[in-house]
C-alpha cells in the first residue's frame, strides 16, 4: 500500500509504503513533467536510492536531506498505516 505524505511546491509526490519485514520502509519520490514523471526510490533507514529517473544528482541531494529532516516521522506513519490511522505522530 502506499501513503501520501508530502506535495511540494512544485507538486512532487512524496508517498511511502508500510514497515517491511526487514523494518525498512520505502519511500517513492515523483514529479510530474511534461512527458510523464520524474520519479527515484529510497529505502529508510538506510537512505539507499534507487530506480532514479530524470532527477539531477542535485535534486537527489535536496531530496535526500528533506528524507533525514522527516524519517522519523515517514517511519511512524509507515509503522501507523499512514496519516489516516496515525494517532498522534
Amino acid at each position: 500500500m502506499k501513503y501520501p505524505y508530502m506535495t511540494l511546491m512544485d507538486k512532487t509526490e512524496i508517498t511511502h509504503g508500510d514497515v517491511r519485514e526487514d523494518g525498512t520502509v520505502l519511500v517513492y519520490i515523483e514529479t510530474p513533467v511534461d512527458w510523464g514523471f520524474n520519479s527515484a526510490y529510497c529505502v529508510l533507514p538506510s537512505y539507499e536510492w534507487s530506480e532514479i529517473h530524470g532527477y539531477s544528482e542535485t535534486e537527489i541531494a535536496r531530496f535526500d536531506k528533506l528524507l533525514h529532516n522527516n524519517a522519523h516521522l515517514i517511519i511512524e506513519l509507515a509503522q501507523a498505516g499512514g496519516f489516516d490511522n496515525a494517532t498522534a505522530v
